[in-house]
């Protein structure tokens, strides 16, 4: 059986699969800056600063495939964004690369591409528009994603992540939802399939109100099990609940777009004549 690496392991996406990973890759070994509080006495785990280069060789040996999920995973200032996701994330695939690793999967998120309307449906291929700094380095991390896998021949998927949990929580999220089981079939795909070079899938569920097209991900052979409508009425409630956000609620990257906006409003009346 393969050595797979998962970063983030005490992360919110990295403890849900800590539990739903090992059946299908017994031997995972976990990593984090600090081990998750409730570490099982059979799981296996080395800490791990990803924005030291050392470390990251040193949790990538003898490793066949790395799902990484480290870094810092909401906005932050500058300097907490780039030395967990921008250091950390070329170290992460430096590290990869010289200790000889095969695939990597990369989280990266639905923020590299927030500044999207949301009637505007869009593909993988599309020019970024990040939402924030943590947009920003997951833009980075998809590129440095394509370098290595052009240049070196690591095969490499991104999954831009949209809301991941048990339920969709609100109404942008019944576009953008992702169930914890689709989630460990899109990086099986990463991690598995035999035609993987470079792909960028959208990590989501099976969502009616979709904003992205994600056929790269169903060509894999992706079919989610998630449907977000089957949770409408929860989601619309709670959003019964949320003030009105008039920047938010227009883009894709929802309060990532309105937090610390001081742009051009007039844009969203723009948008919307298009």
């Amino acid at each position: 059986m393969p050595r797979i690496l998962m970063t983030g392991a005490s992360g919110g996406i990295g403890t849900s699969l800590r539990k739903l990973l090992p059946p299908i890759y017994p031997d995972l070994l976990l990593s984090d800056i600090k081990p998750p509080a409730d570490l099982g006495a059979n799981e296996q785990f080395k800490a791990a600063d990803l924005a030291d280069l050392a470390q990251c060789e040193a949790i990538c040996e003898g490793v066949d495939g790395i799902i990484h999920f480290g870094g810092y995973s909401v906005e932050g200032t500058w300097d907490q964004i780039l030395q967990a996701n921008i250091i950390g994330g070329y170290n992460l695939f430096e590290a990869a690369y010289r200790k000889g690793v095969k695939r990597v999967v990369f989280a990266s998120s639905n923020h590299a591409v927030g500044f999207y309307p949301r009637h505007h449906r869009i593909g993988t291929d599309v020019t970024p528009r990040p939402d924030g700094r943590y947009g920003v380095s997951k833009v980075f991390g998809e590129a440095v994603g394509a370098l290595y896998a052009d240049k070196h021949g690591l095969k490499v998927t991104c999954l831009r992540i949209g809301n991941f949990g048990d339920m969709p929580l609100d109404q942008r999220r019944l576009s953008i939802w992702l169930k914890p089981d689709d989630l460990v079939q899109l990086c099986r795909i990463g991690l598995e399939h035999p035609d993987i070079h470079f792909e960028v899938f959208y990590g989501a569920s099976l969502n009616e109100r979709a904003w992205w097209d994600n056929h790269r991900a169903y060509e894999f052979g992706y079919r989610p099990t998630g449907r977000a409508e089957d949770f409408r009425e929860h989601a619309m409630a709670e959003q019964a609940k949320l003030k009105p956000d008039p920047v938010g609620d227009h883009y894709q990257g929802g309060a990532f777009c309105s937090n610390e906006f001081d742009g051009d409003a007039s844009r969203i009346i723009d948008w919307n004549k298009r």
